[in-house]
Order: C-alpha cells, then structure tokens, then sequence
C-alpha cells in the first residue's frame, strides 16, 4: 500500500512560529489543566497562531511546514462554518496521514461538497431523533447490563474495578454493535482494532517505530473493512433491522454506497460512537469525584437534571480535542495570512474553556444553562451526527450507575498522550 501524504505544500515556510508550544510529545502528554494555561495565551493573542509541525508525525512529510491553531471560540465557529476556505478532504489530524488511511477511516467527516453532501444524506436517515428514539430502550437495557457487570466485577475485587475496560467502553461498544447489527462474536475484534486506529500515539497498542505505527493500523482497516463487507453481502441475502442493512439500501439520485464507502462508515462510527462515549464516561465519573458538591446537586433531582449535567459533562470532558481544515486558497483571517495547503486545526479543548462566550467557563457546573459546548463541533456542515446518540447513551449510563452506585468514585486516570482523543485509558473505580 502506496504511503503518501494527504497535506497540500505551504506557499510560506519561513513565515515565524509562535513562541509557545502546542507540537511537542511533551505538551500533549500534560494534564487538560496544563495545557489550558498555554490555550489561554494564545486565546489573549486576539488572532490565530502558526506553530511548527507536530514532532514525531505519522508521516515523514517535507510539504508539512506547520500549522494555525485557532483557539477561540469565535474563530472555531467561523473555520467551521466556511466549508469552501477550510477543507476537509486533506485530513483532520493534526499529522500528515496516508490517503489511504483518510479514504478506509474517516469517511463523511474527511469529505467536502458535493461527495459530503450525498454521503451524509445517504447516511443521516439512521440518526434522526424518530430513530434515537426508537432505540433508546435498547441503550438503557444495555446501560442495566453494563453497571450490573461493572458491580459484580467490583465486588469480586473488593469494592474495586478498572472503570473503562469494565464499562466506560463497554455500553457505547455494544449500543454501536447493536445498531449496526455486528454478531456478538464479532463485537470484541471491531473493539479491539478501534482501539488500535485510536491508539496511534500509544506504543503499547502500535509500537514505537513509524513503521510499526502504520503497519498496525493498516491492519487494523483492513480487519474492519473485511469485517463490515461480509456484514453488507449477508444482509443484501438477507435483510435485517439495523444499519447495515439501511446502508446497504440506501439510494440518493440512483446511486447506492459502495462496499468501501459502507465500511469506511462503519469504521467512522465505531471509532467517533464508541470512543466518544467511553471518554466523557470516564472524565465525568472523574468529575464527579472531584467536585462532590456537584454530585450532590444531581442527586437531589437525578431525573430531572440528568439532561443539564450530561451537557456539561460532554464540555467538561471534550472528547475529541481537535480537528484540521486545509486552506483552500490563500485568506486574511483575523489579521493574520493563510496561504493555500496551510494546516488549520481547531482547538476544541480551548474553545470549551473560553471565558468570552462561556461563563465561570473553568468551574464545572452541571446546572449551566445554557451550555454552548462546542464538543459536537461548531455547527456547519460537520456537526455532529451521532449527537443525540452520546447524549442518550450519556444520560442512561450515568442515571443507571448513580442510582445503583450513588457513592462510586474514581481513582487517578492513566491518560494516553496525543491530541485528537481526549483518552483515559485506565481508571480505577470503587464502589
């Protein structure tokens, strides 16, 4: 498989870096707290910021000369609102990535118009508020299963249990699998190599050496996509109630999705539906530790203020901390010369912590009303498709445990470094 780079050259390398550092393996292996004191100053800037390119890449890529990093929240709503100046189709990570990988991975959330527009018209029927409903008993069935699993787990290591292998990611794993229609045999595999297209900056799930980085997740697509196109040719024999079945006959202007568009999706769903979910799971038992008062609060009215925290739950944690656009020509923005081919990434993490259009923005308030997080992006064509998804399983899982386990606590997260997924990757939880 052919490894070449998905960037555009810059027209202007020699233009100056800014002095703070947002590239290192260092930066983005700190705490959200430490990395925010550096967003702050550059939100003070009042303009965008171009920063040298990430260390230790994907891809060695001589035309990545850097990137603009916006971090406050009103230039995050204009990037992402301004679809024909900042692209998608190059890539949104922050990293130079093989086409391929873009192609088998990312699918509607790495296309621009008009293919985006088809694709996600293709694709949105499943996600419909009608449709989220009609599968929220499942979710919270699965939420009940989940926590009895997590409590039995926990008294059979006395009163303790690692919290995200045993049920941070187990209810968004089989509320995915379910929809999709993947056999519980099957489940555990697509877990697994989701973990790995997550994990790319995590040696122990890739290794150390770029070669081996990319060879697994390779690996890990190949798996997936094999996984998901057998799926779509049984149920073209024989259909059945879910998404794959859905995606298999869907139809826009005579046009059906291929095999590759079909598990491109699937890998996109089972990497932003599951991993999401497992991340604000995590970071809000975590929250919830740390500001008892809070908790408190929502017991007092768990039904009826379920919906305000999850919210705040979803800002307070930001899932996925980033995302890049490609110039598409050159731009002034804010004052500062975009040319055509220049990396621009969004700074989620620090627009969820910007003060000019988020109150106490650095207190965690699960009252706050209103609440606009950018967490599901900032609106425009990108928004989002699983929203109501998180939110649902959000809500079911943190009603299911709080009323079974009132007391639970989390102990220190272990967090994997990198900057896209905001990850926990092992937390201990006592009961």
């Amino acid at each position: 498989m052919t490894q070449h780079s998905t960037s555009t050259a810059s027209g202007n390398p020699d233009r100056p870096y800014d002095a703070e550092d947002i590239s290192s393996k260092a930066f983005w292996s700190a705490t959200g707290e430490e990395r925010e004191e550096t967003f702050a100053r550059l939100r003070a800037r009042g303009t965008i910021t171009w920063h040298p390119p990430m260390e230790d890449s994907l891809l060695d890529d001589p035309d990545d000369h850097g990137f603009w990093a916006v971090t406050t929240y009103d230039d995050l709503v204009e990037v992402t609102r301004r679809p024909d100046d900042f692209l998608s189709g190059p890539g949104i990570l922050m990293e130079s990535a093989p086409h391929e990988f873009v192609e088998a991975a990312q699918s509607i959330i790495g296309m621009d118009p008009p293919r985006h527009t088809k694709m996600r018209r293709l694709v949105s029927a499943a996600f419909t508020p009608k449709q989220m409903r009609r599968i929220n008993d499942r979710i919270e069935a699965n939420a009940r299963s989940v926590v009895d699993h997590l409590l039995e787990v926990a008294e059979a290591g006395g009163g303790t249990a690692e919290f995200v292998a045993e049920c941070a990611e187990l209810l968004p794993m089989h509320n995915i699998n379910d929809m999709m229609g993947v056999p519980e045999g099957d489940r555990q595999e697509a877990n697994r190599e989701m973990k790995v297209l997550v994990g790319w900056q995590d040696p122990e799930l890739v290794g150390t050496t770029q070669e081996e980085r990319l060879g697994r997740m390779f690996q890990a697509i190949v798996t997936t996509h094999q996984l998901c196109t057998r799926l779509a040719n049984e149920r073209r024999e024989q259909p059945q109630d879910d998404l794959i079945t859905a995606l298999v006959e869907a139809e826009v202007d005579g046009e059906k999705l291929t095999d590759a568009d079909i598990a491109a999706f699937f890998c996109l769903l089972t990497i932003a539906g599951t991993d999401t979910t497992r991340q604000s799971t995590s970071h809000g038992l975590r929250a919830l530790t740390d500001h008892p008062e809070q908790r408190a609060w929502l017991l007092e009215d768990l039904e009826g203020r379920i919906q305000p925290a999850v919210e705040e739950i979803v800002r307070w944690a930001t899932p996925i901390m980033t995302f890049r656009r490609t110039a598409s020509r050159d731009v002034e923005f804010r004052g500062a010369q975009i040319t055509a081919g220049d990396k621009v990434v969004m700074f989620y993490s620090s627009a969820n912590r910007d003060e000019s259009r988020i109150e106490r923005a650095h207190e965690l308030d699960l009252s706050r009303h209103p609440n606009p997080h950018v967490s599901f992006g900032g609106g425009g064509i990108h928004h989002c498709l699983g929203n109501q998804l998180a939110r649902f399983q959000l809500r079911a899982l943190f009603t299911e445990l709080l009323t079974r386990a009132p007391h639970i606590a989390a102990g220190e997260p272990e967090l994997m470094p990198g900057n896209f997924f905001h990850v926990v990757k092992r937390m201990p939880a006592h009961v």
